[in-house]
This record gives structure tokens, C-alpha cells and sequence, in this order.
């Protein structure tokens, strides 16, 4: 660690802390760890395809939401060889409502690389695991240290809010990473190098909570610079969050009967591949009567009824509007040039983003 770096930390670990502090997390993991459907159970060994497989759902979503959709996965797909056999379809729909969906088209990729270029079997190694699709730095340490017990430590959310109380770095992030990343790596033990990870993981989720931690029950409570300051809710530092310029735009719930109209989006980009009804670009400052100049050109359409209120979204760099637009089609009218008819009884089964699911309920009068 450079002199200019441990400024940013006001406890550096002492050799007698460096090594009690991962005995003392491997106790405490040892009475506390959490069960996770993807977790080996103790004593047992990991199973690789369930540690990555949980990694990229769990990127950027909560272990709530991924416990449902991990089990469908795996039930439909249980090793990555029957992954990588499936169409990216099938897995898009599969994934419908857990967001982020290029970690889905990701995925997959990474599924057939790991059946057509390693046999159905996952490198060992972050170098080998970081050439696969999908897989950055800190997902290949995580299925290095919990699949491979390599001697390396991810950090995610959790273990920089661990890591940052527990030597009170005051550096910003994302500036701080790579400190935070030199620190946490004095947690590791000598051995069990996926226990100390899962360990910190499991202390940032249930302990070292950003609001309110437990700190009584913490292994680190006599040692921890943020609560001896008594500024723990502090931490992790970061700078203000810039949020993005409201964008504004259209949708178009066509409806033949009983089926509805859909397209599927570009494969690259937002949502990319994704189940949609037809809409407008998404801009900002648009206005609506600009945004309905896009809709799509049927015969045999009703007029456009437009539903009262608006479809908002939050993605992750800009707030979206939509207003709905509703028409009716003939029984017997085509569908534009890629685009489709489905019925709404099937729609359960489309790889239909939540956007999407908010405006066809709002088009349609269903319950959201």
C-alpha cells in the first residue's frame, strides 16, 4: 500500500490483526453463515455451474429476487452443458423480470463457450474464468475463491461496506476500490478462501447493514475504526449520484381479439432481444404528439385511445415516461413487417421486460 493510499484509511491492520481478523470471520461464519440455494452445504464442495450461475443473477439484484429464478434454472437447466444446448430465447424468457437482461444474453454465451471450448467444464483460474463472456474481475474471483478455493478475494457491495467501516476509509467511490480491494484481501485466511468471501458477504447482508448495523454482534465490534467514531452509517464514502434526464416516449397496445401485438427488440442495446408492443423512441424533451407519429401502420385499425395517466420506469442512468396508446385490429389483419401476433393468454411465457409488463397492463386493464 503507497503512504498516499494509507492516508485514506485511518486503521491499517496490524500484524497480530491481520492474522486474528480471519479467524475471527470464520468463527463467526461457521455459527452464522446464511443458507442460499447455491451455497454448498459445509464440508461439501462447490459446485462451479451454481456459483456462476448465482454470481451474474445476483449482479446488481437482491438475494430475494434471484431465489426464485435460480431454482427454474436450474430445474430446467441443471449443468451448464444444458445451459449452452438451450436457444437464447428460451433463457430471455426465462429470465423475464429479473432486469439487467445482458447478463441473460451473456449467460448464455458463456454457456456454450464453456461447453464447446472447455468440455462443460469452468476454467479454475481468474485468468481462465475472465476470457469467458460475461465474467469481469470481480466474478472471477468470486467462482476462483468459492468454487476453486483460490487464494483471492472479490468485493461486492457488501464487503466494501464491511471493509470501508471497518478501517474507516474516507476516499470516495468509486475512487476507493482499489484500496478497499488491498484491505479486504488482509481478511483472507490462509485457507477456505470461499468461506472468507461468502463470510464477508454474509456479514455486509445480515450485520453491517447500511442502516441501523448490528454492531454488538459483529466479530469485528472491538476493532472497528467506524464504531469507535461512532460514524458507521457513514460508510462506505460516495460521491452524489447523478441522475439521469427524464426521457419520454410512446407505446402502442394493438390488440387482434384475443392477441396482442409484439415485436422483439434489436438484439443489441437496451433490453436487447427483448418481447415488446410497438412504441416511439425513447427521448428527451419529446413530445407527444411527435412520439404517436411513430405508431405502427395497420389496416382494418381503430382509432388510438389514449389511456389516462403514464408507464414510469427507472433504469439505471435515466427515468422514463410512456403513454399508451390502445387501437383494435380486424380478425383478419397482418401484422406489420417484424412484428407478431401472441396471444394474451401466453403472455406469462414472453420474454417480456418489466417496462413492458407495466404497459401492457396499463393498455389492457389488467392487474399489475
Amino acid at each position: 500500500m503507497s503512504p498516499k493510499s494509507a492516508l485514506k484509511a485511518k486503521s491499517e491492520p496490524s500484524q497480530a490483526e491481520t492474522l486474528s481478523r480471519p479467524i475471527a470471520l470464520l468463527q463467526w461464519y461457521d455459527r452464522h453463515r446464511r443458507r442460499l440455494p447455491w451455497r454448498a452445504a459445509p464440508g461439501e464442495a462447490s459446485d462451479p455451474y451454481r456459483v456462476w450461475l448465482s454470481e451474474i443473477m445476483l449482479q446488481q439484484t437482491t438475494v430475494k429476487a434471484v431465489g426464485p429464478y435460480f431454482e427454474k434454472f436450474v430445474a430446467r437447466w441443471p449443468e451448464v452443458t444444458a445451459l449452452g444446448r438451450a436457444s437464447q430465447d428460451d433463457v430471455l424468457r426465462m429470465w423475464a423480470g429479473l432486469g439487467y437482461y445482458s447478463r441473460a444474453r451473456n449467460l448464455h454465451a458463456c454457456a456454450v463457450a464453456v461447453t464447446r471450448d472447455h468440455d462443460g467444464t469452468f476454467p479454475d483460474t481468474e485468468e481462465g474464468l475472465r476470457a469467458l463472456p460475461g465474467i469481469g474481475p470481480y466474478t472471477a474471483a468470486a467462482i476462483a475463491a468459492i468454487a476453486f478455493d483460490r487464494h483471492t478475494m472479490p468485493v461486492d457491495g457488501n464487503i466494501e461496506r464491511v471493509v470501508s467501516r471497518l478501517f474507516a476509509v474516507e476516499e470516495e467511490l468509486p475512487q476507493a476500490k482499489p484500496l478497499i480491494q488491498q484491505l479486504a484481501a488482509t481478511l483472507l485466511a490462509n485457507s477456505r478462501a470461499g468461506d472468507s468471501a461468502q463470510a464477508l458477504m454474509d456479514l455486509g447482508a445480515s450485520i453491517c447493514t447500511p442502516k441501523k448495523p448490528a454492531c454488538s454482534l459483529c466479530p469485528f465490534t472491538e476493532d472497528c475504526t467506524a464504531r469507535a467514531q461512532g460514524t458507521q452509517e457513514t460508510f462506505p464514502r460516495k460521491a452524489p449520484k447523478k441522475s439521469g434526464t427524464l426521457r419520454r416516449g410512446a407505446a402502442f397496445v394493438v390488440t387482434r381479439g384475443d392477441e396482442l401485438l409484439v415485436r422483439s427488440r434489436p438484439e443489441k442495446g437496451l433490453l436487447g432481444g427483448m418481447t415488446e408492443v410497438p412504441g416511439s423512441d425513447w427521448l428527451a424533451g419529446q413530445k407527444d404528439a411527435t412520439a404517436k407519429q411513430q405508431a405502427p401502420e395497420l389496416k382494418g385499425l381503430s382509432r388510438w385511445q389514449r389511456k389516462l395517466g403514464v408507464v414510469t420506469h427507472i433504469f439505471t442512468h435515466f427515468p422514463l415516461e410512456l403513454v399508451v396508446y390502445t387501437a383494435k385490429a380486424d380478425a383478419r389483419t397482418r401484422a406489420p413487417e417484424g412484428m407478431r401476433w401472441v396471444p394474451i393468454a401466453t403472455l406469462a411465457g414472453e420474454a417480456l421486460p418489466n417496462v413492458m409488463r407495466k404497459v401492457i397492463a396499463h393498455g389492457l386493464n389488467l392487474q399489475d
